[in-house]
C-alpha cells in the first residue's frame, strides 16, 4: 500500500528577500519582502498553479509572520494577500504598522 504524505516546508531564502513554501522539495510559492530598519515590508506572495487549492498561501503567510515576530520585526503589509491574513488573524495585529506614502516610495526605490 502506497501512502501519499507530502512535506510541506517554508523556509527563509534571504539572499532572495522571501520565505518560500517548499512541498516535496519543490517549490510551491513564495512571499517577497525588503526589510526597512525593524520593518518588514511583504510586497508580493504567489502559490504556483500546480499547487492551487492546498492551503499554501495561508500556511506560507502564517509562518512567515511567526519568523518576523521571532525576529524582532514588525510587518508592513503592502502585499494585499497579506493584508488580507491580518485581517483574518489578529494575533499578529500587535507588530504590524502601516503602509505609508513613505514606505511606497522606498519599496519602489528598491525594486526599481
Amino acid at each position: 500500500m502506497s501512502q501519499s504524505s507530502t512535506t510541506t516546508v517554508v523556509e527563509r531564502a534571504d539572499a532572495d528577500h522571501r520565505y518560500e513554501i517548499l512541498v516535496d522539495g519543490r517549490r510551491a510559492g513564495l512571499t517577497a519582502n525588503r526589510d526597512l530598519g525593524t520593518q518588514r515590508v511583504f510586497f508580493h506572495t504567489e502559490v504556483d498553479e500546480a499547487f492551487a487549492g492546498q492551503g499554501l498561501g495561508p500556511q506560507l503567510v502564517q509562518q512567515a509572520l511567526v519568523d518576523v515576530r521571532a525576529s524582532g520585526l514588525r510587518i508592513v503589509p503592502v502585499c494585499p494577500y497579506v493584508a488580507k491574513f491580518l485581517q483574518r488573524h489578529d494575533e499578529f495585529a500587535d507588530i504590524t504598522d502601516p503602509v505609508t506614502p513613505d514606505v511606497l516610495r522606498w519599496l519602489k526605490a528598491q525594486l526599481g
